[in-house]
């Protein structure tokens, strides 16, 4: 390992992570947001049996990086989650809902609208709580010495309101264009109808912010004047994605606007990157800064090199042996 800077590949990992975490539970997290707008209670068994199989293997991902992250950059915990405690305690109790909702409602007759419930609020809930705290890492935190001296609810401003409602409406964008792909008939044609304005949602959102960025932070707005040239190439990648998403929905095609969802995340996923990159614990520690011993790195990825393959292949058998439409009536069991 000499010669190579383990920071580097631990960011590269912990980046992979996370942009592969919201690619898989974006779609299942967006599904139990449009869970209550559906047409009737059959479409609901189809949207939920559609992801039923693989949803637990997605959030692999997020067990993946949490603990990397924890490994690599301890400084990010020990700042993030002082700052973040609400936030991340609201995530993960709507990831519990809806994990246990998965269940109880398969058998549950008598109170399925409980159930029903509890997947769609947990869903909502986990996805405003990621946007948001995603919106609080672009202000960034008020840091002391390595150490978070700001109030418990300094996350939450009007901007990180709309970053939550922004990743909220993206996630159901993403379950949209997964039920075009998974469903047929009634239930595909009302995802077909709701995917357009989704689409817009997300574009309105997506400008919103991009305005206002470089007013709350103000080390992004330095990056994105001094490389304007290299920075707003990702955002327009993104309208691309998000101009064939449109035109792929509006000519029927049924796996095209799933991945141009996909791409649309990827290349904001990769803005948000480079407008703050090498910076982890804003406004000022870099991943340099925030990184563990080389020894402790280099322990944990002896580990990973086998982990992650056998994750990556875990997860593509999943979705190859799931393939194909889901039935009205039909469940996975």
């Amino acid at each position: 390992m000499m010669g190579l800077d383990l920071t580097l590949i631990w960011a590269a990992i912990i980046g992979f992570g996370v942009i592969m975490y919201v690619l898989m539970d974006g779609f299942d997290l967006g599904l139990g947001i449009l869970y209550p707008f559906a047409p009737d209670e059959e479409s609901r068994d189809v949207m939920m049996n559609s992801i039923a199989p693989i949803w637990d293997g997605n959030e692999t991902w997020l067990v993946l990086g949490g603990a990397g992250l924890l490994g690599a950059f301890p400084l990010v915990y020990s700042v993030f989650l002082p700052a973040l405690y609400i936030g991340v305690f609201l995530m993960l109790a709507g990831l519990i809902f809806r994990g246990i909702s998965f269940e109880f409602r398969f058998k549950s007759k008598k109170n399925r609208h409980w159930w029903n419930r509890a997947f769609c609020w947990g869903s909502a809930i986990a996805a405003f709580a990621q946007g948001a705290v995603v919106g609080a890492y672009i202000q960034g935190f008020a840091v002391e010495d390595f150490v978070y001296v700001g109030g418990a609810l300094d996350w939450l401003t009007p901007f990180t309101v709309l970053t939550g409602l922004g990743l909220m409406a993206g996630y159901a964008l993403l379950g949209a264009t997964w039920l075009i792909l998974k469903s047929e008939g009634h239930v595909q044609a009302w995802a077909y109808s709701i995917a357009p304005k989704l689409l817009l949602a997300v574009l309105v959102v997506f400008g919103i912010v991009s305005l206002w960025t470089p007013l709350v932070s103000l080390d992004v707005r330095a990056r994105w004047l001094d490389q304007l040239h290299l920075i707003w190439v990702f955002p327009i990648l993104a309208m691309a994605c998000a101009a064939m998403l449109y035109r792929s929905v509006k000519r029927q095609q049924e796996g095209l606007p799933f991945v141009m969802a996909l791409g649309l995340f990827i290349f904001t996923y990769l803005g948000l990157i480079a407008s703050k990159w090498p910076v982890i614990v804003p406004p000022d520690y870099t991943i340099w800064d925030a990184a563990s011993a080389p020894e402790s790195q280099l322990f944990m990825l002896v580990g990973m090199i086998f982990v992650i393959p056998v994750v990556l292949a875990y997860t593509a058998w999943s979705y190859w042996v799931f393939r194909g439409k889901v039935k009205v009536g039909e469940g996975y069991h």
